[in-house]
């Protein structure tokens, strides 16, 4: 998995991050958000080098601009859960949100605000558009403003024909433009929303739906994919022979994998999805051309990620919900005018229970005490600085996987384990956990395991996010 960006790309990159990063922030007055969230890129974009033939280069160039975390991690695999914990600044194992059917309204106390409501509460304005929490009419907490779903509330035009994917794994290209689509129409209130006056500093939160399936987008995307040349992850045929079942049940390997292996159309499905990060890419290009000539670009503040990963065939599995390298790493950067450098990479763990404590800082708020996760902004100065902190992914009641720059540990709620050494191991294709002379390291990886993990609520035990049953060839998937 090497990356592979090509010169041009770099100079223009280079170009760009070293030009907006002459602005220092204005100590006067509170700096600007752009919180921009994107709904299922893992790390198949040219920065990350999670596949060679990813062709992002506005979302390069964005990570270009200040620090990219090449070890960050979401909170747990799941939208809601993912969302839910890095806005409410409280892990799924202390709020017992831990998959799509769970409401937090109901088991998030109303004194624990979050992100948008503390930034609105400290005098800002605070608007929205597409999905920041899950789905468009989530709209957890306060908001100044937020944009209507639109024409398809959240979803694109089916695909062009009825052979639109395999079973539950939507892709197809689509007939209509770009500005028929839904995300183009969040850009455009986002790009509205920099470019009013406001009286108070502003907080402006942009969730781009792709690439979550359906990966339905303009025929030009998949144009930039020949079919033919397309690289398929790289899978061991035995690598889920050394798995407890407790991941097996999560991968679920008689499932998309088997349906995916048996229609011979493994290769369609990667090439879709390389298509929807294609254009995701070029939506994030639109916003930030227009957030360069932004009069506030100066003293804004621009935090990108992505809220978990997602398998296409690794380890025998498709989708998220898993505790694995692919499910859980996902692009984090941030570009901060006078504090971070341009070109910047830091290697250390983070998970992104970050975003909250580190927004607070940057912006002079007092972090709410229910807060739970470090702030990096001692990373945004210097990438490369002491950090002895792991990173925490839940999934599901007492499943969790811990994270170092060394080593990934799961250990699932019937006590099982995997053990992987990712300097030596990148694939996870060996789990030491059964051997004695890793004991001592368990033990210490153990030692980042949460303390408190709240039960599942009743009758709330299934995730109900609609990508997880098996779809009939027809149905068309959230």
């Amino acid at each position: 998995m090497n990356i592979r960006i090509c010169v041009s790309c770099f100079i223009a990159c280079f170009i760009v991050s070293t030009s907006v990063n002459s602005f220092a922030l204005d100590v006067s007055k509170k700096p600007n958000v752009l919180f921009i969230a994107v709904d299922d890129l893992n790390d198949w974009i040219g920065c990350l080098g999670g596949h060679p033939q990813a062709r992002t280069p506005n979302i390069d160039a964005l990570a270009a601009r200040g620090v990219n975390f090449a070890k960050a991690y979401c909170a747990s695999p799941v939208c809601n859960p993912s969302r839910s914990a890095l806005m409410s600044g409280l892990r799924s194992s202390t709020s017992g949100v831990y998959n799509n059917g769970i409401d937090r309204r109901t088991t998030i106390c109303n004194d624990v605000p979050p992100l948008n409501s503390h930034f609105q509460k400290n005098g800002y304005f605070v608007a929205g558009a597409g999905k920041i929490y899950h789905g468009d009419g989530d709209q957890f907490g306060a908001w100044d403003d937020y944009a209507n779903a639109g024409k398809h509330s959240g979803d694109f035009p089916p695909g062009k024909g009825e052979n639109d994917g395999v079973g539950g794994i939507r892709f197809a290209p689509i007939d209509e433009t770009d500005e028929e689509t839904h995300d183009y129409a969040t850009v455009t209130y986002c790009i509205d929303q920099l470019n009013k006056k406001h009286d108070k500093p502003l907080f402006l939160a942009c969730g781009l739906h792709k690439p979550h399936m359906a990966w339905n987008v303009p025929q030009k995307y998949y144009d930039m994919f020949p079919l033919a040349s397309i690289q398929l992850p790289v899978v061991l045929e035995s690598d889920l022979q050394d798995i407890p079942p407790a991941g097996i049940n999560m991968a679920k390997p008689d499932g998309d994998h088997a349906e995916m292996l048996k229609s011979g159309r493994w290769k369609e499905a990667v090439r879709g999805y390389l298509a929807a990060g294609a254009y995701c890419d070029a939506m994030v290009g639109r916003l930030m051309e227009a957030f360069d000539k932004s009069p506030n670009r100066g003293n804004t503040i621009i935090v990108f990620w992505g809220d978990h990963g997602w398998h296409l065939g690794e380890k025998q599995h498709w989708r998220k919900f898993t505790l694995w390298e692919e499910a859980t790493r996902a692009p984090l950067f941030y570009y901060v005018p006078g504090v971070t450098k341009p070109n910047s990479v830091s290697q250390r763990t983070v998970d992104f229970m970050n975003i909250y404590p580190t927004l607070c800082e940057l912006c002079g708020l007092e972090r709410p005490k229910h807060v739970e996760g470090e702030s990096v902004v001692p990373l945004l100065k210097d990438p490369s600085a002491p950090w002895d902190h792991a990173a925490l992914t839940t999934h599901g009641f007492k499943n969790h996987g811990i994270r170092t720059e060394k080593w990934r540990y799961i250990q699932y709620h019937d006590g099982s384990e995997e053990l992987y050494d990712e300097v030596n191991d990148r694939m996870e294709w060996k789990n030491l956990a059964n051997d004695p002379k890793f004991t001592s390291v368990k033990a210490e990886l153990g030692k980042w395991l949460p303390k408190t993990n709240v039960p599942t609520p009743a009758n709330k035990n299934a995730s109900k996010d609609k990508n997880v049953k098996k779809s009939s060839a027809k149905k068309k998937a959230s």
